[in-house]
């Protein structure tokens, strides 16, 4: 199902979507977390990038499992990519935790300025943890991508200068 696309793979399609989702996740979760004047404007569209992210794992998986079929295995990319659902799921409940906490909070004391309640504080704290979980894990899925893709396709040292005929 998710092989190809007008006759390119899916999976690079899918892929830098999550690259750019689950980044942008992590760096708004620990923005809404730290700065709380921003939770109230930014953390409903943090939990949104959060879980359009996450929801995009799969997919990103499924794609890159059909393209293993085309191309061969990928090594280490498919177990890490296997894994970045496990991070990035915990990171998309928190932020959406997070945001509606926020809500409760605003609902209860009007528009006026309050104390974070305990829980918020406590769900801040753990979505720090799970964004900065997810942001390692992310960055070990591409870069072993890049890796099972770039690898052999790449020389280790740059040509000469003047090699290339520039004429002199």
């Amino acid at each position: 199902m998710f092989d190809t696309f007008n006759g390119l793979p899916v999976h690079p399609l899918v892929v830098h979507a999550v690259v750019v989702l689950l980044p942008l996740a992590v760096l708004g979760t620990i923005a809404v977390a730290a700065v709380p004047r921003w939770r109230a404007r930014y953390s409903g569209l943090n939990a949104l990038v959060a879980v359009v992210g996450t929801v995009l794992c799969p997919v990103a998986t499924s794609s890159g499992e059909a393209l293993e079929h085309r191309v061969g295995d990928p090594g280490a990319h498919a177990e890490l990519g296997d894994q970045l659902l496990w991070f990035a799921a915990p990171l998309a409940l928190l932020a959406v935790a997070l945001w509606w906490l926020q809500r409760q909070q605003l609902r209860a004391s009007g528009s006026g300025p309050r104390r974070p309640s305990r829980a918020l504080t406590v769900v801040a704290g753990l979505a720090v943890v799970a964004a900065l979980a997810s942001g390692v894990q992310v960055y070990r899925v591409g870069d072993s991508g890049a890796k099972a893709v770039w690898k052999d396709q790449m020389t280790t040292s740059a040509p000469a200068a003047g090699a290339q005929g520039d004429g002199d």
